[in-house]
């Protein structure tokens, strides 16, 4: 058998590199930190291309044969870019804990009025909803728990093999246990603000049976939102460090 040149593998390789492409391309369009909408478009697709640059040497043996599969290439094509888009959202799910914990806050120390846009939430969110998501990205940038995401891409490959359709009963499931996971991480993060809260208004109550001719509310209302707020910057740090190891822990539990 004649050795195999060059150019006569290129195509294949090139296919190789696009099927790889796919599905960290679209792991990091809804990967939290690199999707960020303050990113452009064009400068994420070039983070993408250069980390599928950095993944060839070791994720193109996994690649190579379904490349080799001409005709089922545009449905493998689509699997790969619905995985990566599935795996995406899972991480993307459960870092919501953070914008929930914080939305949770505001409405305990009364700053749902203080609103912001914000996309990755639909819409508008809490002033410390928002404040809570990027310092929770800078966070896990500073614990390198990215590198944790980058390799949860890598070992997807052993999961979900290329031009395998995921199980969606196990993906649904997983999605559940994620959500859950996430939204448990939200209210224990948040537990401390929500005692805060309780306490709080139990004791604007019984000031307010005490005395109904004063109007509680207005006089009790900035001392709520100072001793909230200075709580709140007291539990920021441990509540950040908390969420980047819950972070970790859940990676390495489902990816291993």
């Amino acid at each position: 058998m004649p050795p195999v040149s060059v150019l006569d593998a290129l195509p294949v390789e090139a296919t190789a590199f696009l099927l790889l492409f796919a599905r960290v391309g679209a792991v990091l369009m809804v990967l939290p930190v690199f999707s960020e909408d303050a990113i452009p478009g064009r400068i994420r697709m070039m983070i993408a291309f250069g980390m599928t640059i950095g993944l060839w040497g070791l994720l193109s043996p996994a690649v190579m044969p379904a490349a080799r599969d001409v005709q089922a290439l545009p449905g493998i094509l689509m699997i790969e870019l619905l995985t990566g888009l599935g795996l995406g959202m899972l991480v993307r799910i459960f870092f919501l804990a953070m914008a929930t914990a914080g939305s949770i806050i505001s409405l305990q120390i009364g700053m749902t009025s203080a609103l912001l846009a914000d996309a990755q939430q639909g819409g508008q969110a809490a002033a410390l909803s928002k404040f809570l998501s990027v310092a929770a990205s800078v966070m896990c940038m500073a614990l390198l728990v990215h590198h944790l995401w980058i390799a949860a891409i890598v070992r997807s490959y052993t999961t979900f093999p290329v031009g395998g359709l995921p199980a969606i009963g196990d993906f649904t499931q997983l999605i559940l246990a994620t959500a859950g996971r996430s939204l448990a991480l939200a209210v224990s993060l948040a537990a401390p603000m929500i005692v805060y809260g309780i306490v709080f208004n139990t004791a604007l109550g019984l000031s307010a049976r005490l005395a109904p001719a004063i109007q509680v509310f207005f006089v009790a209302q900035p001392l709520n939102l100072v001793f909230g707020l200075a709580l709140f910057a007291t539990l920021s740090g441990a509540m950040m460090t908390a969420f980047a190891g819950s972070m970790a822990s859940w990676i390495q539990s489902v990816w291993g």
